[in-house]
């Protein structure tokens, strides 16, 4: 019986990802020889040699922040970098919380769909567009059943004149390959 068992490689200490990298050179990773400072107040302190303003900075207890790197020379601005990611992190998440998604919801109906069943995707559209929401019926054809696209699009028309007071028609497919779709957003209130 063979007892040996082989060694595990090392594979060295397991980190995560790397931190991303911050957005704006500060302090001892701004690159250039020269710099334009402006100063905490706003103030331009004119065109100083990169280490002069660094320690100028060190001597406030403030950071050196690259706030145009592209510009010639770039322009460097003494402030409290902690508080101006803080602040920029806000202003971000007000944004997110201001813009909308436009989200599309999808329902799938037959061109031989019943009365009762449709009545019940309608119900769900119309709650779907209520919400702000966009909503896509979607309608497949198996087989023999291309022959009655016609039958499908008869379909789509009823759709549209059922939901005309909610919504309009945002899209629609045209009638090539297995399978054809409307898309309706909501109607513009006046």
């Amino acid at each position: 019986m063979n007892t040996f068992r082989r060694p595990m490689p090392f594979r060295g200490p397991r980190r995560g990802p790397p931190p991303p990298p911050d957005a704006h050179r500060i302090n001892d990773r701004i690159l250039a020889k020269e710099v334009r400072v402006i100063s905490e107040s706003g103030e331009q302190l004119g065109i100083l040699p990169t280490r002069t303003a660094i320690t100028m900075a060190e001597e406030i207890g403030l950071d050196l922040v690259e706030v145009a790197p592209t510009s010639q020379p770039p322009v460097c601005r003494i402030m409290d970098y902690g508080k101006f990611k803080y602040k920029e992190q806000k202003k971000e998440a007000e944004a997110k919380k201001k813009r909308s998604e436009v989200v599309i919801k999808e329902l799938r109906i037959r061109y031989r769909t019943d009365v009762g069943d449709l009545e019940t995707k309608l119900k769900q559209a119309r709650e779907f567009i209520a919400e702000g929401n966009k909503v896509k019926f979607t309608m497949r054809f198996k087989g023999r059943e291309n022959m009655y696209r016609n039958l499908g699009i008869e379909k789509f028309e009823e759709l549209i004149q059922r939901l005309a007071d909610v919504a309009i028609v945002d899209d629609r497919s045209p009638p090539v390959g297995g399978q054809i779709h409307i898309t309706f957003a909501p109607a513009k209130k006046s």
